[in-house]
């Protein structure tokens, strides 16, 4: 019984008010002063909880305003993107009209926010709440139209793409709606899309905004999906990934030029394999990872590794071959002769490296005495030499095809986007 005695009260309220708001149509104001008069604005204040429509069945129309100032942060792991906006609203307040002959030509007042009754627009991607500061107050003026500038630290669920990453564009979605009245109690409008936007990581590319409908169930919401597409700024990432990783695969290469036999490449190679896994551990911040995917620079590191991997293996195969050269000077197979001595030699044009050998042998001749010893180790080193420069060579391929088709895939994507 007195949830029921409860309702009638309020009931009974509403429809005083409402008859009280139609008795009125414009507020009062006493001669000599500007503005309207205090008990005229007490009983609109004192509507606040209420619609401010004298028919109900007439949707209050919401205009928006999207102005995007800044991007503060984008999270790839939690697919959040952090924005700074600021969103003006306009909507019609029908009990807040005068008339400005009467209130000494004053057309506009600033009234406080928390008095009036405002549409519960909200962004429907937010994931977290809005810590900027809130304006208090509202401007209204004589024909009850009022705007609400608002600061707004968004916090929102964006899908984000990062295979492109650094060169990547992302494009994430702002829907603005009522949280409680459907269509036919708000309708929204958009007015105008603006960016004053500053410097930063994220550059501005364009901003879209469409107005729909959002059906769940029987009931329809009016909404406003706005599309902001933003890009990426590389420089930083190809400074600070890109180019020191391009020094170091040039290094690998240019090892190839230190003498096969000698301990020094492999010691070398190894070392710069450290150096490289180093640089990737102090870098892994800059990449982003999603549970999504990799980003293409991401896999573009671990095939360098790969490749300098492979060099190493390379040098280790060389040092073995021309191992046999000092151990008991074994006689070459006739296959290898044939096959590496003449074919491969041939195909790759280094025969002058027999004369290179040939000169080697010359000046081992008088520190040993055995003709043929000299002999066998001349052929191991031609042997080891051929097969150094033809594994360089596919290596020099691999990097080669490797780096056009990287670059390949990101003007493909640049130009796409």
């Amino acid at each position: 019984m007195a949830g029921s005695w409860t309702h009638i009260r309020l009931s009974n309220r509403w429809r005083l008010l409402l008859s009280a708001s139609v008795c009125f149509s414009k507020l009062s104001c006493k001669e000599g002063h500007s503005g309207p008069t205090h008990e005229s604005m007490q009983a609109v204040f004192d509507m606040q909880p209420f619609r401010p429509a004298v028919n109900l069945s007439n949707p209050t129309i919401t205009n928006i305003s999207f102005t995007l100032y800044a991007v503060l942060g984008v999270n790839e792991k939690t697919q959040i993107l952090t924005t700074f906006l600021w969103l003006r609203l306009y909507w019609h307040h029908e009990f807040l009209m005068w008339d400005p002959e009467e209130c000494d030509g004053l057309t506009k007042i600033s009234l406080p926010v928390k008095n009036l009754w405002s549409p519960d627009i909200i962004v429907y991607e937010f994931v977290d709440d809005d810590v900027s500061q809130a304006c208090p107050y509202v401007y209204v003026n004589h024909t009850g139209h009022i705007r609400w500038d608002r600061m707004l630290r968004l916090v929102s669920a964006c899908n984000l793409e990062i295979f492109s990453f650094p060169f990547d564009v992302q494009n994430c979605t702002f829907t603005f709606g009522s949280y409680m009245h459907t269509s036919e109690k708000i309708l929204l409008h958009k007015c105008t899309l603006s960016h004053q936007y500053t410097s930063g990581e994220w550059e501005l590319v364009d901003i879209l905004g469409e107005t729909s409908i959002l059906q769940f169930g029987i009931d329809e919401w009016d909404i406003i999906t706005f599309w902001v597409v933003i890009r990426r700024r590389p420089v930083l990432y190809v400074v600070n990934l890109l180019i020191p990783s391009s020094f170091l695969m040039l290094i690998d290469i240019l090892s190839f030029y230190l003498p096969p036999h000698s301990v020094d490449r492999a010691s070398f190679k190894m070392t710069l394999i450290l150096g490289y896994t180093v640089f990737l551990l102090i870098m892994n911040d800059l990449l982003p990872s999603t549970a999504n995917g990799t980003p293409i620079i991401g896999i573009y590191f671990s095939v360098c590794l790969a490749l300098m991997v492979i060099s190493l293996l390379e040098t280790v195969i060389i040092t073995n071959v021309l191992h046999h050269s000092s151990m008991k000077y074994q006689e070459v197979p006739h296959w290898v002769r044939v096959l590496i001595l003449k074919h491969i030699a041939n195909l790759i044009s280094v025969t002058d490296l027999h004369q290179i050998c040939q000169y080697l042998g010359d000046l081992r001749a008088h520190l040993t005495s055995l003709q043929k010893e000299s002999e066998l180790q001349n052929q191991w080193c031609h042997v080891g030499y051929v097969l150094d420069f033809l594994l360089f060579r596919i290596y020099l391929l691999l990097i080669s095809c490797y780096a056009m088709v990287i670059i390949s895939m990101w003007c493909i994507w640049i130009s796409q986007t």
